[in-house]
């Protein structure tokens, strides 16, 4: 049985309405005690992957934080074999919607995602269309390179030290995001760390029971401490936040025939025409994309 969301998780009401999905914050949690993040559970959950590669992803620590993220290459080995080698070289282990394989976890996900819905004063007729949660867990000394999700994020440190490099939403260029949510993708945003301003870094030193909230399109980068780390987080998206991106999509079509577009929540009337004939744009373009592909 899990315990409460308020027997769990310890957040500022206040930071929390003035910082939701706009600026990174910090919060703390009890989830590093309950037994299903201990090694012997995990190890056991780990295990239940061995055969279903899309939910779980193994690679290489990235060289430098700069590093392009699809540059670091994955591995072949299974998630309990990955676990059972962390001490052998520097690695990641993604394990990913743990819900699917264990009720606990599907329990814990609800009741903290209830939790901060009510943080966030509901969802305000927004509808969610995708929530999952994610297990990591990484080898001392390990990088995670630079990139951002296009996704709400709350993450929380189970085991080990890990330090967090996170920015603000605003520090990704529009036209960075205008890219990106073209594709339609629901995964890896890739920027350059070089070009971004160090004035707006947050830096978290995360231990067991703490833990913070990433805004969507929040770049980041992290590295792990001088002993195993586990880390848990949960992210959703809703039809709004989806809609933001194709937004974001059509403002790229606007710059490319010399209007200079205004950004999403400008103009809600706009942002809902923009959202609309992209609605159909993108699942098109994605299809001749791939049959262009195979063409060639």
């Amino acid at each position: 049985m899990i315990p409460s969301a308020d027997a769990l998780l310890t957040v500022d009401p206040a930071v929390y309405k003035t910082g939701f999905n706009t600026t990174p914050f910090n919060f703390t949690h009890y989830l590093h005690q309950l037994p299903m993040f201990q090694p012997e559970a995990l190890t056991a959950l780990a295990k239940k992957y061995g055969e279903i590669p899309a939910d779980y992803y193994v690679s290489n620590s990235a060289p430098t934080p700069g590093t392009r993220f699809f540059d670091v290459k994955a591995k072949a080995s299974k998630p309990d074999e990955a676990l059972a080698q962390l001490a052998t070289a520097p690695t990641r282990v993604l394990l990913k919607r743990p819900e699917n394989y264990d009720a606990g976890f599907r329990e814990l996900l609800n009741k903290l995602f209830e939790k901060v819905a009510e943080l966030r004063g509901g969802l305000n007729g927004e509808k969610v269309v995708r929530l999952e949660s994610a297990v990591f867990v990484s080898s001392a000394s390990s990088t995670t390179p630079f990139h951002f999700d296009p996704e709400i994020n709350h993450f929380f440190q189970i085991e080990g030290g890990k330090q967090y490099h996170v920015y603000p939403p605003c520090a990704v260029r529009e036209d960075e995001l205008e890219d990106f949510y073209l594709e339609g993708k629901v995964e890896i945003g890739q920027v350059d760390l070089a070009t971004r301003d160090t004035r707006l870094e947050h830096v978290f030193e995360l231990v067991p029971g703490s833990g913070f909230h990433q805004p969507q399109d929040a770049p980041h980068w992290v590295q792990t401490g001088t002993e195993r780390s586990v880390s848990y987080a949960f992210v959703y998206e809703t039809d709004a936040s989806r809609a933001r991106g194709r937004v974001l999509a059509a403002n790229h079509y606007l710059r490319k025939i010399g209007v200079n577009p205004q950004p999403p929540g400008a103009n809600p009337g706009t942002d809902s025409a923009k959202s609309s004939v992209m609605k159909v744009v993108v699942p098109v373009r994605r299809r001749i994309v791939r049959n262009l592909s195979r063409a060639g």
